[in-house]
């Protein structure tokens, strides 16, 4: 398993336990309920968003046949989500207790969450796409034996047939 497939898995596994223990505090102490949008984003971004990153980058090479497009991107866009998290999670507590600071972090952890789930599908995207040459090679591949059968006979219904 790649080095940052285990760090999606283990860090959504993190804000899982962070995410339940907030709520758990939220329960016990009903003042608390302004970390709500805190506790939503450690559980959504934190805990599902990292999981499906992790197995997607472990599962989405092995369904295509193609290698992933950029190791070194989604290694970047775990340091990105996780510390853009991080400070959206400190921009929510900041803006409860009525720190003017809280909403500049929360800006700035917000873009750098986006900047990596705009990663995550560039990546993903062109890991589907398969490398340029391996696409080349396949329409070819699909050329030649379209070729061997000889013409392809209209469908019958066809529209302008």
């Amino acid at each position: 398993m790649e080095r940052f497939v285990r760090a999606f898995l283990k860090a959504s596994l993190a804000w899982l336990v962070l995410g339940v223990t907030a709520g758990v505090a939220m329960a016990a102490r009903p003042a608390w309920t302004v970390y709500r949008p805190a506790h939503v984003h450690m559980v959504l971004l934190g805990f599902v968003t990292m999981m499906i990153y992790g197995v997607a980058y472990h599962v989405i090479p092995r369904f295509t046949g193609f290698p992933l497009h950029s190791r070194r991107a989604a290694a970047w866009h775990w340091w990105a989500s996780n510390v853009g998290l991080a400070l959206m999670v400190a921009g929510f507590a900041a803006r409860a207790t009525g720190a003017a600071a809280g909403t500049p972090v929360l800006a700035a952890g917000g873009a750098l969450s986006a900047l990596g789930a705009y990663t995550f599908a560039y990546v993903l995207w062109r890991t589907i796409d398969g490398p340029a040459s391996m696409r080349a090679a396949a329409r070819r591949g699909r050329d030649a034996s379209a070729g061997a059968r000889g013409a392809a006979l209209p469908i019958a219904g066809a529209r302008g047939g």
